[in-house]
């Protein structure tokens, strides 16, 4: 099954999804909510300011000339905004819960993105570890299939370097011209250089925060048919990643290691609890053969109410209050929430937008929503 493609869009069309993306705490499940309810991004817009004079916060709506700005400075970079839904969007990225509606991409015009595989581990890799990544990201090449990281220090730079030859995307935590770490500046002109691409859904000038690396995260295994761990301690970026993969129902696979060495520790843990271990990419490749990313199309819509018409009134104080009170940050079923307050479905989906908007609340897999931790 694949996603289904629409036509590219104009360039008012772009400049206004831009707009909406770049505006204040509008993530990919708040762009959702308000294309459900609004119908469409110009309408969400215009609605954007009464929504924000309801939650009573200063709210920041990207403009016309920043929006343009953005374009033109990444077309001189020669990198481009693709939205979700064009024929340059990859696909494997549509079937995952809260996937970015747009994306910056710079090269990668000659991949093959539907034989893909990440590769992620320890930045501080052991000489071990560097060769297994190396070994498994040459023969992964030789086999056609294209290697995604995320360009860090350590497993990420070995898995980049291998695959130049063979194609490889960096998916950045930052902006385009915000390359983290400083030292793989090169190494991303390199990857640019050999046909390759970067990726990241941030917009330029943007430097990245610890936040953003397991936003980066998702995307490397969104982009992937599975995603491989060689050397990752128990607390680590690469068991986010990993744990991210097996949300968006794809596979998982670990290199054993020694139990004496604590890079070892996450990879080891993943195979107890599940994960494929491998010994060579025969291995990974045996496994995703008959891979289907558009199984995960289970994760893919996020809530709306059955009926996505306006409120015959907006909704009240005693209904904002109950909202608040029902909230937690522990993550609840929007259905339960639902049941709990006897909010209407139509004023629960104004609420939410609102609280949204105004940085209270973050939500899980599209479904589940929470108090913002903090």
């Amino acid at each position: 099954m694949r996603a289904r493609v629409m036509p590219m869009l104009t360039p008012a069309q772009r400049t206004a999804w831009l707009r909406l993306v770049r505006s204040d705490n509008v993530g990919p499940v708040t762009f959702r909510q308000l294309i459900n309810r609004f119908g469409s991004v110009e309408a969400s817009l215009d609605a954007l300011p009464a929504l924000m004079r309801s939650a009573g916060r200063p709210f920041r709506i990207t403009s016309q000339a920043q929006a343009e700005d953005e374009i033109a400075a990444l077309d001189r970079l020669n990198a481009r905004i693709v939205a979700t839904g064009e024929a340059d969007y990859p696909e494997h990225l549509t079937h995952i819960p809260a996937a970015p509606p747009l994306l910056t991409i710079a090269g990668g015009q000659n991949l093959d993105w539907q034989r893909t595989v990440a590769i992620v581990g320890a930045r501080n890799a052991s000489a071990a570890g560097a060769k297994m990544t190396r070994l498994l990201t040459t023969d992964l090449g030789e086999a056609g299939y294209v290697v995604v990281s995320g360009l860090a220090r350590g497993i990420d730079t070995a898995a980049h370097r291998a695959s130049l030859a063979t194609g490889t995307i960096a998916v950045l935590a930052g902006g385009l011209d915000c390359i983290y770490p400083d030292e793989n500046i090169p190494l991303a002109s390199e990857i640019l250089g050999y046909g390759g691409a970067l990726v990241t859904e941030m917009p330029l000038g943007w430097e990245p925060r610890a936040r953003d690396f397991p936003r980066r995260n998702r995307i490397v295994s969104g982009l992937s048919l599975g995603t491989v761990v060689v050397e990752a301690a128990k607390r680590s970026g690469s068991l986010i990643t990993a744990r991210l993969a097996l949300e968006q129902n794809r596979d998982v696979f670990a290199v054993p290691g020694s139990p004496l060495d604590p890079r070892a520790e996450g990879g080891n843990a993943l195979i107890q609890q599940g994960a494929k271990l491998i010994t060579s990419a025969a291995d990974i490749i045996d496994s995703i053969g008959s891979a289907d990313p558009s199984r995960t199309m289970l994760f893919e819509a996020e809530w709306q109410p059955e009926i996505s018409t306006p409120a015959d009134q907006p909704p009240g104080t005693d209904e904002r209050s109950r909202l608040r009170t029902a909230l937690s940050t522990t993550p609840t079923d929007i259905e339960e929430l639902l049941a709990q307050t006897e909010i209407s479905p139509q004023a629960m989906q104004i609420l939410l937008l609102e609280f949204d908007l105004a940085g209270e609340i973050e939500w899980s897999s599209g479904q589940l929503v929470s108090l913002r931790g903090g």
